[in-house]
């Protein structure tokens, strides 16, 4: 039996079982194809495809600056070059604003952390219970498993479903709003003068980031990944499922428009929504461990909407079970 059971391979996730696996028994649990959370990778064939989730991330603590320089050496990720186009006059523009990618996609950080860890995809909790000083997760393929500890890792509303019977802390009572977003993908005409992303000022798209410019792949075709604001996304999730078609149809009508790109043909199209995309306001703990029933919470929600975020209350609670 392994001693720690992490759900969720985001960056909150693949950090823990990475740091826990050093001495103690890991496996890991996730819903997904793949590792990477929200900085998931799209393939479309091959090595080519989307970075659908995270577009790139720009350290700001000196832990993570120091940890992403260490990947950067390692080849696990690199500084995306070109011309990244600011039109959103409300944001106060870095002009040293670095943006880190992944050298074959963004999930490449979770897939370094996970290396040495057992991990199961295509696996979705469904429920736990606690019971004789272990925690019994069933699964929704009917699997039962049973574990010594646990760490969650998914978004605020569904670790609120699944752990309110077993978690007494304050943090859980509050009713936080996480906000959402639609990605639409899309691959079009060669165009020899793309600029490498914008960030828009406008109500429903918010970034375009041209994914032939991160110099991962050759295509025949300039690859877009399109995002809407949180604001028309908040809007439009519940149901982007039936109206995936007509909200695609609206952000990519919108690229055209801002970018001033020649409208042409959509060779490939694919819209994903994230319900649960980031929490803009952090809470006054970074993460939460009970040492008596063993069982944490870490994610990005914890700290705020970057992906350095989940990686700090990773490591916070790190620091907790090792008291």
């Amino acid at each position: 039996m392994s001693e720690f059971c992490v759900i969720g391979s985001g960056i909150s996730g693949a950090t823990i079982a990475n740091l826990l696996n050093k001495k103690n028994s890991v496996i890991l649990f996730d819903k997904a194809r793949g590792p990477g959370g929200r900085a998931s990778f799209k393939r479309m064939k091959g090595n080519i495809g989307f970075d659908h989730g995270t577009q790139y991330f720009s350290p700001k603590t000196p832990e993570f600056k120091k940890f992403t320089k260490d990947l950067i050496k390692k080849r696990i990720l690199k500084v995306w070059g070109g011309k990244h186009i600011f039109l959103n006059s409300k944001k106060k523009e870095n002009k040293k604003h670095l943006k880190i990618i992944g050298k074959n996609g963004n999930n490449d950080i979770s897939k370094y952390l996970l290396k040495k860890i057992n991990c199961n995809y295509q696996s979705e909790l469904k429920k736990i219970h606690y019971k004789n000083k272990l925690w019994h997760l069933s699964f929704a393929d009917g699997k039962l498993r049973s574990f010594k500890s646990i760490i969650l890792t998914c978004p605020f509303p569904q670790l609120k479903k699944l752990s309110k019977r077993f978690i007494n802390n304050s943090f859980l009572k509050k009713s936080i709003k996480m906000d959402a977003n639609i990605t639409t993908m899309i691959a079009i005409k060669k165009n020899k003068k793309s600029n490498s992303s914008y960030l828009f000022e406008d109500p429903i798209l918010g970034w375009a980031g041209n994914e032939n410019s991160k110099k991962r792949f050759k295509s025949k075709y300039d690859l877009w990944t399109l995002q809407s604001t949180f604001k028309w996304a908040n809007k439009k999730i519940n149901q982007n499922k039936n109206n995936k078609k007509e909200n695609s149809k609206i952000m990519i009508d919108k690229f055209f428009q801002l970018s001033n790109i020649k409208k042409t043909k959509i060779n490939f199209s694919l819209n994903h929504g994230w319900k649960y995309s980031s929490n803009s306001k952090p809470f006054k703990i970074k993460s939460y461990w009970d040492p008596k029933k063993k069982i944490g919470v870490c994610a990005d929600w914890f700290v705020g909407p970057r992906l350095e975020s989940g990686w700090i209350s990773a490591r916070d609670l790190f620091k907790k079970i090792s008291r």
